[in-house]
């Protein structure tokens, strides 16, 4: 796979799919997407044809042998990743990017329920694993809150 430039990271589902794309140099998250396959598969084919991404890794469940045929046939080189485990990782990976504030942080993590779709996030601990390196995201806040 391309040593530079951005990258996509693909989630994949029946009904919906979690997708983010990378900076060129591959430090933080520019966009992050929950789409359905369909309007997916156009967003990833519009932004391999402006250039925006140079290859998809791809987590390997739910319907990732169609999609290894779909990006094939878009010509867009595909890295396929372990994506085990990856739905309780994006809800952590959710609360260490928008810490639990006022009276939630008083609860355990475990009782913690983020309050949105964590598909965009599953595809980012994807992305981070084949990385093997946090990315940041430019919807995230910048520092940490006081303890």
């Amino acid at each position: 796979m391309n040593q530079s430039g951005p990258l996509a990271a693909l989630d994949p589902g029946r009904s919906k799919c979690g997708l983010v794309r990378t900076d060129g140099r591959r430090l933080q998250v520019e966009e992050a997407l929950i789409l359905p396959p369909e309007q997916c598969r156009d967003t990833l084919a519009a932004w391999h044809g402006q250039g925006l991404l140079v290859a998809v890794v791809l987590g390997d469940g739910t319907t990732s042998r169609s999609w290894c045929r779909t990006l094939a046939g878009l010509q867009i080189p595909t890295q396929l990743v372990d994506e085990w485990g990856t739905t309780l990782a994006a809800r952590e990976r959710y609360w260490q990017l928008w810490p639990a504030r006022g009276w939630r942080r008083l609860l355990p993590r475990g009782l913690r329920v983020p309050p949105r779709q964590l598909d965009d996030l599953a595809a980012q601990v994807v992305l981070e694993r084949w990385l093997q390196r946090p990315l940041t995201r430019s919807d995230a806040p910048r520092s940490e809150p006081a303890p």
